[in-house]
């Protein structure tokens, strides 16, 4: 048909297809074949060191046994309980130790840097700190009077220390040990508590006659004069522009120096002659101590206590609230109780109780650290460094003939200054700096130096 379409056979027969086909395969000289993969050069990587080379098959007839690995012995030991496991081996979790030469310039700082978890390499136990054992400084305070429930030595903030000696306020500053009468307070009466305010310009003074007095530091003036006790009063504290008294009349009363009235309100809870008073870091809270074995905790909505705990067994006059953990506060108990205790204030639970042996005449917590340094009387006469909370004792000091019934703390929180009968000062390296936490050091040139304080 003429029309019709015809496909006729190409001329090349099938044996020349094929001939073509067998022709070899020439790559083109300018065409790089990639590869997608990396390959590390394994004389430099250590695989064995972590047991990841190739190994024979167990099955091969030449090879060796499978070796007796931690992991097989404790497959061995679940799958069959019966049996006998030999111990694990020392080298569970530790890399092995390569004794081939280091092929790469951080092989030594692995071996040094990567310990395994079982290497037993333990860290070194911190070593104790060290606290002098002797004072570097020693005043004589003449007259400094041997009574349980006065409060005679303060140290402001200002680095200046007030010192009653019998009818006299002095100070000592500790910067240049220049020493200042303030006031003479006459025949009549004598000097029963010193207390400065926070800010250290202004130093309240309670007296035998029942008085409380606010003078100027800087001037030596008084600047006012506050009735309201019946006899003495022996202890102060200060709450910003309130301050606390407490009197052998068993009254707390609140000045505010702000106002002309001697005081605002009075406070009625101790049975017997209020000894011990501090105020809380966040002023909230004042805690009292008193003759009648109890310790009292008020606020300042309430004129009656919130708190009376009345474990103690003896005078309470030591007194220190935690500057680390809030509603946490320290008491110590006279020469029928010699513990300290501790107290929850937010619930009223005793947390702890020490018997240390002696009458607790004084606490201090340090802000440094979480540590509190105790004085003590009878009998002992010692001074102890405690650890909280644990309550293990960091040092104990000796060096007062009678007991310490004077404690102040230095304004950076190291040093404290203690007084005791025997008319001495005593100043003590304790505690450790705030920011560098270094242990307290002796200071050398005042070792054992002695002055008088007027």
């Amino acid at each position: 048909m003429a029309g019709s379409l015809r496909l006729d056979a190409s001329p090349v027969s099938s044996r020349s297809a094929s001939r073509l086909l067998d022709l070899p395969k020439t790559p083109s000289p300018s065409k790089v074949t990639y590869s997608d993969r990396f390959i590390p050069c394994r004389s430099s990587s250590r695989l064995h060191n972590f047991a990841l080379l190739d190994r024979p098959s167990p099955n091969s007839k030449n090879s060796p046994a499978a070796p007796d690995t931690p992991y097989t012995r404790l497959l061995r030991a679940e799958l069959f309980p019966d049996s006998s496991p030999t111990s694990p081996n020392t080298n569970l979790f530790r890399y092995k130790t390569d004794h081939s030469a280091p092929s790469s310039p951080f092989a030594n700082a692995d071996k040094q840097d990567c310990g395994g978890v079982g290497s037993g390499a333990s860290t070194p136990k911190k070593a104790p700190r060290k606290v002098p054992k002797t004072p570097h400084k020693v005043l004589d305070a003449p007259s400094l009077q041997d009574d349980f429930y006065l409060n005679l030595v303060d140290w402001s903030s200002q680095n200046m220390l007030a010192v009653g000696l019998g009818t006299c306020v002095y100070l000592w500053s500790a910067s240049s040990s220049k020493v200042t009468k303030l006031c003479d307070l006459g025949s009549r009466d004598s000097v029963c508590a010193v207390h400065w305010t926070r800010e250290g310009s202004y130093l309240a003074i309670g007296t035998s006659l029942g008085d409380v007095q606010i003078w100027d530091s800087s001037r030596c003036k008084r600047i006012r004069n506050m009735g309201g006790h019946q006899t003495r009063a022996g202890v102060l504290a200060w709450n910003s522009t309130i301050l606390s008294s407490g009197g052998r009349d068993k009254n707390i009363l609140q000045h505010d120096i702000r106002v002309p009235s001697d005081y605002i309100s009075k406070f009625s809870g101790h049975r017997s002659e209020v000894c011990g008073l501090k105020w809380s870091h966040d002023d909230c809270e004042l805690a009292s101590g008193g003759n009648d074995n109890q310790l009292l905790v008020w606020n300042q909505r309430s004129q009656q206590p919130v708190l009376r705990l009345t474990k103690h067994t003896a005078a309470v006059k030591a007194i220190a609230w935690s500057p680390h953990q809030h509603s946490l506060v320290a008491s110590g108990g006279g020469t029928a109780d010699r513990c300290i205790r501790f107290w929850n204030t937010a619930n009223g639970n005793m947390l702890n109780s020490i018997d240390t042996g002696s009458q607790v005449c004084n606490l201090a917590w340090c802000k440094n650290v979480n540590e509190l340094v105790s004085t003590h009387g009878y009998s002992q006469n010692q001074i102890m460094v405690w650890k909280y909370p644990s309550m293990s004792k960091v040092a104990t000091l000796t060096g007062h003939t009678l007991r310490v019934l004077y404690l102040a703390t230095s304004p950076d929180g190291q040093t404290i200054v203690t007084g005791a009968g025997d008319e001495t000062l005593r100043f003590w390296n304790i505690f450790p700096s705030m920011k560098t936490q270094a242990p307290a050091r002796d200071a050398g040139l005042f070792s054992f130096s002695r002055s008088h304080i007027r």
